[in-house]
C-alpha cells in the first residue's frame, strides 16, 4: 500500500530541545532531512549559478542541493558560528558533482551583500537565480516585552537584505533571470505570537509582488515560496519557544507535522526552471501541509 502524504516524513513528539541561536543543523534530533533521495535531476539548471541566502541548512541548504542536481554551481551565505553547518553542504553539491562557495558574514549589514554579489561572480563566473532564504525569527507573548533592536534586526535580516540583495545584484542578472524569496504561512495569516517575524513575511510576500512588476520588462521573473511549518534549526533556536514546543512542532498541522526541507525544495527549483515556470512572476505559492485557507 502507497504511504500517505502525512506518514512519508518524520511525525512529533520529537524530543524536547532547544538550540543556542543561530542553531546548528546537525544538533537537531531527528536530523531535517534534505538529500531528497527519490527526487531525480534532468539538467534543468545546466551551466546556472545561484547565490542562496541562509544555504547552510534547512531549506536553502535543500535548495542548494537540489540546484546542484539539476546542473547548477551554487554559492551560499552563512554565519561564521555555522560554518560547520555550511561545510556539509558544501560537501553535499561537490557529491552533487557542483561548485560551491561560502561566503560568510551576517545580512544584517548592508556590504554584506555586495561581498556575497561579488564574490559569486568573481568565483562562479556569473549569476542566474537569487535566493533570499535566510531569517531571523523569535517569538514574543507579550508586545510590549519586544526589543526596538530585536524588531530592527528581524527586518534587516529578513527584508533590507532581499532589497540589498537584489539591488547589487541587478547589474549582474541578464534576461532569463530569477530572483525568488522564502515567504511564510504567517505572512499570509498573522501570527500573534511571532510579531515581527510575520510582518518581514508580510512585507517579502508584497515587495515580491512589487519587484515582480519593475523587473519584467528586463526579462526576470521574481516569485515566493511561503511555508508552513518546517524542521529547520531556525524553530528550535528561536529563544521564545520553551524545548516542549519545539519537540511539538508542525503537529497542529493538517499533516500532523512540520514539512521536511527536501518536501520544500523542490518548488524552487520549479520556479528557477524556464522549462517549468517561463509564465510564472509575481506568485507567492503557499506550500502549507494542507492548510487551504489563511486564517
Amino acid at each position: 500500500m502507497t504511504a500517505k502524504p502525512q506518514d512519508l516524513e518524520p511525525k512529533p513528539p520529537f524530543p524536547d530541545q532547544k538550540l543556542e541561536k543561530p542553531g546548528i543543523e546537525s544538533e537537531l534530533d531527528p536530523k531535517p532531512r534534505y538529500a531528497a533521495p527519490a527526487y531525480r535531476g534532468s539538467g534543468k539548471l545546466h551551466g546556472k549559478v545561484a547565490l542562496i541566502t541562509g544555504g547552510d541548512s534547512g531549506i536553502g541548504r535543500a535548495v542548494a542541493v537540489l540546484y546542484a542536481r539539476e546542473g547548477a554551481d551554487v554559492a551560499i551565505t552563512a554565519l561564521p558560528a555555522e560554518r560547520s553547518d555550511a561545510e556539509e553542504t558544501r560537501q553535499a553539491i561537490a557529491t552533487e558533482g557542483g561548485r560551491c562557495i561560502v561566503v560568510e558574514g551576517d545580512l544584517a549589514e548592508r556590504d554584506f551583500s555586495r561581498t556575497c554579489v561579488d564574490r559569486t561572480v568573481a568565483e562562479l563566473g556569473r549569476l542566474d537565480i537569487l535566493v533570499h532564504n535566510a531569517a531571523h525569527q523569535n517569538h514574543w507573548k507579550v508586545l510590549e516585552d519586544l526589543p526596538d533592536d530585536e524588531i530592527e534586526r528581524t527586518f534587516r535580516v529578513n527584508v533590507f537584505a532581499y532589497f540589498w540583495l537584489v539591488k547589487d545584484a541587478l547589474p549582474h542578472l541578464s534576461e532569463g533571470a530569477v530572483i525568488l524569496a522564502t515567504g511564510s504561512q504567517t505572512g499570509v495569516a498573522g501570527s500573534g505570537p511571532l510579531p515581527a517575524y510575520s510582518s518581514t513575511k508580510g512585507a517579502i510576500h508584497t515587495l515580491t509582488k512589487t519587484l515582480s512588476q519593475l523587473l519584467l520588462d528586463r526579462g526576470i521573473r521574481v516569485n515566493c515560496v511561503a511555508p508552513g511549518p518546517v524542521w529547520t534549526p531556525l524553530n528550535a533556536a528561536d529563544t521564545g519557544r520553551t524545548a516542549k514546543e519545539v519537540g511539538e512542532f508542525g503537529g497542529k498541522s493538517p499533516m500532523g507535522r512540520p514539512a521536511q526541507p527536501e518536501e520544500i525544495a523542490p518548488a524552487y527549483v520549479f520556479l528557477a526552471s524556464p522549462a517549468d515556470s517561463s509564465y510564472i512572476t509575481g506568485e507567492v505559492i503557499n506550500v502549507l501541509g494542507g492548510t487551504t485557507t489563511a486564517g
